[in-house]
């Protein structure tokens, strides 16, 4: 697509800057700009975006007219309502439509954000809220487990000195082994928490590079590692050891997903890194940010997880500790990203978005 003309008028030219769809209206709704986000949407020219009506570029153009009426006479200072977006050549575009109006008389921006985006942006947002919620419940429940925890393995050991017979000790041993691995649980649910954040300048290719090699050393046959990476994707400060550990989680489970195909000799897991342009996570915007997908052809996450995979304690498997998705999206939030998951049976991707300066 040929790069859009810039706008005349400089106070629209930020404008330009946001991947939201925007235009420019006065109160009949004639257009006085259009951004490239939109020009690029409805496919064709801002020149001729311009020279039109907006309310004709949705399939029922009086609701657009009524919102902008209602802006002009001050009955809201913005509104919001979904609607359809007429595409040259394409489908209509379901959106999200904001209209309000700018500190000129007679002048209105009209803001559509397409539906997906919406949903993905609420969804991100719970998935913050839900992680942060998650991380007081774990400190607060590992320091109260803690605590009695010591209690009962120092009074096994002391009841262990008391006793003699070889039987009854067998019954403190049990104890005491099931206080340490209790303990170590409970380490493990804190770990992130605890462990200082060690800051330096990473190279996503050499985490992936090592995950992948870890991989292969535990499942030698079977299973096929493909390497998709983007060389362009500048380095960037973080922790390596904890992207490391969040990679190697994810594609870890990703592995045992797969033990069916291994054994067929058909799993495949892909390693994808890309980078992506004025994206917003996390409440938040960012002109570029890195990419990473950890892709399988397992059978998908059972429906009965999905939204809550990165839930502590919740496991797919039998035997799972249920902690690794919720210590990778841990360490890949402490980098000011998110972790989100597509799964449908024979494809599940696992995409870690961080920020690049």
């Amino acid at each position: 697509m040929n790069k859009p003309a810039p706008t005349s008028n400089p106070r629209f030219q930020s404008l330009d800057l946001l991947a939201t769809l925007v235009a420019v209206v006065t109160g009949n709704g004639s257009v006085i700009f259009a951004n490239s986000a939109l020009e690029d949407a409805l496919g064709i020219s801002r020149r001729a975006i311009e020279a039109s009506n907006f309310t004709q570029c949705f399939t029922e153009p009086h609701v657009l007219q009524n919102a902008l009426g209602g802006a002009s006479s001050n009955e809201f200072a913005a509104l919001r309502y979904d609607a359809w977006l007429v595409r040259q050549g394409h489908d209509s575009l379901p959106v999200h439509v904001v209209v309000a109006q700018t500190d000129r008389p007679d002048e209105f921006i009209v803001e559509l954000l397409p539906l997906e985006a919406q949903a993905r942006q609420d969804r991100e947002e719970r998935l913050l809220e839900q992680a942060q919620a998650n991380k007081e419940l774990i400190r607060n429940l590992a320091h109260e487990i803690k605590n009695p925890l010591g209690g009962i393995r120092g009074a096994a050991q002391l009841l262990e000195m008391e006793i003699d017979s070889k039987d009854l000790k067998e019954y403190t041993r049990v104890i005491i082994h099931e206080a340490d691995r209790l303990q170590t649980l409970v380490d493990r649910l804190l770990a992130p928490h605890r462990r200082p954040h060690v800051v330096g300048d990473v190279n996503v290719h050499e985490v992936c590079e090592r995950v992948r090699s870890l991989i292969l050393a535990e499942f030698p046959r079977g299973l096929k590692v493909v390497r998709e990476y983007d060389t362009s994707i500048p380095e960037f400060r973080g922790d390596r050891e904890q992207l490391i550990q969040a990679v190697l989680n994810i594609a870890h489970n990703a592995c045992q997903a797969l033990t069916d195909r291994i054994a067929d000799g058909d799993a495949q897991l892909v390693f994808r890194t890309r980078i992506a342009r004025q994206v917003t996570f996390g409440k938040q915007r960012y002109r570029l940010a890195l990419e990473l997908h950890v892709i399988d052809n397992g059978p998908g996450v059972p429906d009965s997880i999905r939204d809550r995979i990165f839930f502590p304690l919740v496991s797919g498997r039998e035997g799972g500790s249920g902690l690794g998705l919720t210590l990778a999206q841990t360490f890949v939030q402490q980098h000011h990203g998110l972790i989100e998951c597509d799964s449908v049976p024979g494809r599940t991707d696992f995409k870690l978005l961080i920020p690049l300066p």
